[in-house]
């Protein structure tokens, strides 16, 4: 499963989700994309699911355009300790994840 973690997720969740393919936008050099253009660089390079702490991503953008799976952690911070209770709840829904959806993840 291959994974983009949004700008606004710290770049040190990316080793806590060894068991996927995952990239930052920043490693891509897509700092400051603007999300529909982010969602389409999804599709164009086959991710699976856009992952990030952006709740109104699901709603700025017509999911139905994107076949990707867009993952909000209900998160009120960036922080690695806050994002790292989040990733029980997210890795036992994983398989469960359809595109051109959008799921909030708690804890």
């Amino acid at each position: 499963m291959k994974i983009l973690l949004d700008e606004c997720v710290t770049k040190r969740l990316k080793k806590h989700l060894d068991t996927f393919e995952v990239f930052t936008v920043r490693e891509l050099n897509l700092g400051g994309t603007k999300n529909g253009k982010l969602m389409t660089f999804c599709v164009e390079n086959n991710f699976d699911i856009l992952l990030t702490i952006d709740k109104n991503l699901m709603y700025q953008q017509s999911l139905e355009k994107y076949s990707v799976t867009i993952v909000v952690l209900n998160s009120l911070t960036s922080k690695i300790e806050e994002l790292l209770t989040f990733l029980p709840s997210f890795k036992s829904q994983v398989d469960m994840f359809q595109k051109h959806q959008a799921y909030i993840i708690d804890k």
